[in-house]
């Protein structure tokens, strides 16, 4: 019989549980925080913090550029989303 997954346990595939709680907990999506996560138990956390670019914060784009980052990420539905819906949906994927 499988143990119930706890907040505390993400499962076996995250490598660093501390970071993705802390990723979660600050609104990233499983899938990034698991990602942020091993890569930062595979090369270090200061190495990986000192990653990443300056994005533009989803509330600065326009409609088509949300629509685009939804279809890169295959997101249903978001031809007829509203801006609010697609900002909802992209950072709850």
């Amino acid at each position: 019989m499988a143990e119930k997954k706890t907040k505390k346990d993400p499962g076996p595939s995250v490598k660093d549980p501390e970071v993705y709680e802390a990723l979660r907990d600050d609104g990233a999506s499983k899938e990034k925080a698991a990602r942020i996560a091993n890569a930062s138990a595979a090369q270090g956390r200061s190495e990986v913090g000192e990653r990443g670019g300056e994005a533009a914060d989803y509330e600065d784009r326009t409609v088509e550029e949300l629509r685009k980052r939804a279809a890169e990420l295959d997101i249903d539905g978001r031809s007829s989303m509203s801006k609010a819906e697609l900002i909802d949906a992209l950072r709850n994927h």
